[in-house]
């Protein structure tokens, strides 16, 4: 997914500041283009790629950017582009492994306004939104919000209540989600398809609400991450197949590469019967912090075998930032 500013939405899904009640154009520069170089020996280079493209959010004057933090992850440089078409390298700040949020720190004066941050409990479905892009108008959408509910990610990831937009941004990563007062309520995550009768998916951008920023945003700015003790991180890749949880994969790098195996059919964690993604990650957390042992029962070759896999801090794993 790349960010390219050679395309305009259409004028019928575009928003136009007289359809909203605060300063849309203003909101819009707060917007701007991230790309970022990653080292190509960074452990997530072979899952996310070198070089990486989206978009953030001017969240204060001092130039702290919020975007998606798989944008950011173990970047070793950073460009911004920014409404008026300047470029100003930044620096990362931190990356918060549970709400998936990336901050980085612009190394030039921005000289563009700051999008505070709303309350995402207001984006209820059927509120209008802007689905804001980096480019102002022409690579933003009117959009409308659709869903608020869980979404558990086959990485080890869980929001207990996203918010799900439509129509969907093309380029969605780090996309800013405005909501009716001209505030910040959400950051780009994902494009997914949500099905209808006639069989055909409808796309739908996935965001994460920034009231799970507010408890954090000092922490993160003061040493990286949340204050709080690392979830246990097994490196698996999970789905569900016909209410049964089945690993897809695993990272031949991370903790749990050894004892688990692509296929494994997950019947329990401590005990405790597996009936789904979110159920399954959940379990895996309620043992303890990284480093746990995680005892699992699993089908594999035909019948149930009793493992002990090990747990990890996941930003153990990774390339820190340069903290400022």
């Amino acid at each position: 997914m790349a960010v390219s500013f050679d395309w305009r939405v259409p004028p019928e899904v575009a928003p136009h500041a007289e359809d909203y009640g605060f300063d849309l154009d203003a909101a819009l520069k707060a917007m701007v283009g991230i790309r970022c170089v990653v080292p190509i020996d960074a452990f997530t280079a072979d899952i996310l790629g070198t070089e990486r493209t989206g978009n953030g959010v001017i969240i204060r004057n001092d130039g702290v950017i919020l975007t998606i933090g798989y944008l950011v992850t173990e970047a070793s440089e950073i460009w911004l582009t920014l409404a008026d078409g300047r470029t100003v390298p930044a620096t990362p700040i931190g990356y918060d492994q549970d709400t998936g949020f990336g901050l980085v720190q612009a190394l030039g004066r921005l000289d563009m306004p700051a999008l505070s941050l709303g309350d995402s409990a207001d984006a209820v479905p059927g509120a209008p939104v802007v689905s804001a892009g980096a480019g102002g108008a022409v690579h933003s959408l009117a959009a409308r919000v659709i869903a608020r509910q869980e979404f558990a990610g086959y990485w080890e990831y869980l929001l207990d209540e996203a918010i799900f937009t439509a129509p969907a941004h093309p380029y969605w990563g780090g996309t800013g989600l405005i909501g009716g007062d001209g505030r910040l309520v959400g950051i780009g995550s994902l494009q997914l398809e949500q099905a209808v009768d006639e069989g055909e998916g409808v796309p739908l951008n996935m965001y994460v609400p920034t009231d799970l920023l507010k408890p954090i945003l000092d922490d993160m700015m003061a040493i990286g991450q949340p204050n709080r003790p690392p979830r246990p991180w097994l490196g698996l890749y999970a789905t569900e197949v016909d209410d049964r949880v089945v690993i897809a994969g695993v990272s031949g790098k991370g903790p749990a590469g050894r004892a688990l195996r692509e296929g494994d059919i997950v019947l329990s964690v401590g005990g405790m019967r597996v009936t789904g993604l979110a159920g399954l990650f959940r379990k895996i957390w309620s043992l303890g912090a990284a480093g746990v042992k995680v005892p699992m029962t699993v089908h594999r070759d035909g019948r149930p075998l009793d493992i002990t896999v090990p747990s990890g801090d996941r930003n153990r794993f990774l390339k820190g930032p340069s903290l400022h």
